[in-house]
């Protein structure tokens, strides 16, 4: 007996081997189309890029979302340059391609059409719209050791990243903006102050204020706020 057993050490386990097989295939299945894919994704960003520089530029931006068929404004294009965690405004490298495509599943500019209402109610959790709210200010920074925006960009931002959530608000703190002359710029701790306010504030319904006294209000309210998380 075991000598019979001794012969059968070593020996490939049938079994095995069979069960091995699929699984290899599939690997290898598997391996082929994720190839493809990242084949399919740089093949699109190249065109779209400029073939000096090597990077998609705001030439190329315009162009891509006019064959997605989105303005070139649209939010959904600061969130697609999130997702991809671009760092210069107006430019995409290949790297942030590939990192947005992949992460959105698409190849294709149809899949990626596709992809920005999912793009958006990601970006809309409460989980992860802080940090796009923040990236957007860090996106903006367009000259190196800039810390700060001026207020008429801001203005636009603001309108654009947290208007649709906070409609009244922001358009009172964008005509007090525009009206003021204590600020020149905004900083990022301010930036980020007021989306903490907004958030955190049970503001009273403000369609029916006159918009000379809807502002002192807000502004009451954020003295309040801040005074509390001084305390």
């Amino acid at each position: 007996m075991r000598r019979s057993a001794s012969r059968k050490t070593g020996q490939p386990n049938s079994t095995s081997s069979a069960n091995s097989l699929p699984t290899d295939i599939f690997r290898s299945a598997s391996s082929k189309a994720t190839s493809k894919e990242l084949e399919r994704i740089d093949n699109l960003f190249h065109s779209y890029a400029n073939r000096s520089s090597g990077m998609i530029d705001p030439e190329g931006i315009e162009t891509l979302c006019s064959d997605m068929e989105v303005d070139h404004t649209d939010v959904r294009i600061l969130m697609l340059a999130w997702k991809m965690k671009a760092e210069k405004q107006g430019y995409f490298i290949l790297e942030e391609w590939r990192r947005g495509l992949k992460a959105l599943r698409a190849d294709t500019i149809n899949k990626l059409k596709k992809a920005l209402p999912e793009l958006e109610k990601e970006v809309k959790r409460p989980s992860t719209f802080l940090d796009f709210y923040s990236y957007a200010f860090r996106y903006c920074l367009t000259e190196e050791k800039q810390k700060s925006i001026d207020i008429e960009s801001i203005c636009e931002l603001l309108d654009l990243v947290l208007g649709s959530q906070f409609h009244a608000q922001v358009d009172l703190f964008i005509q007090y903006l525009k009206t003021q002359n204590d600020y020149k710029v905004i900083n990022m701790d301010q930036w980020m102050g007021f989306y903490r306010f907004c958030n955190e504030i049970s503001f009273p319904d403000l369609s029916n204020y006159d918009p000379n006294l809807a502002w002192p209000l807000i502004l009451d309210n954020f003295v309040e706020w801040l005074e509390a998380k001084q305390s």
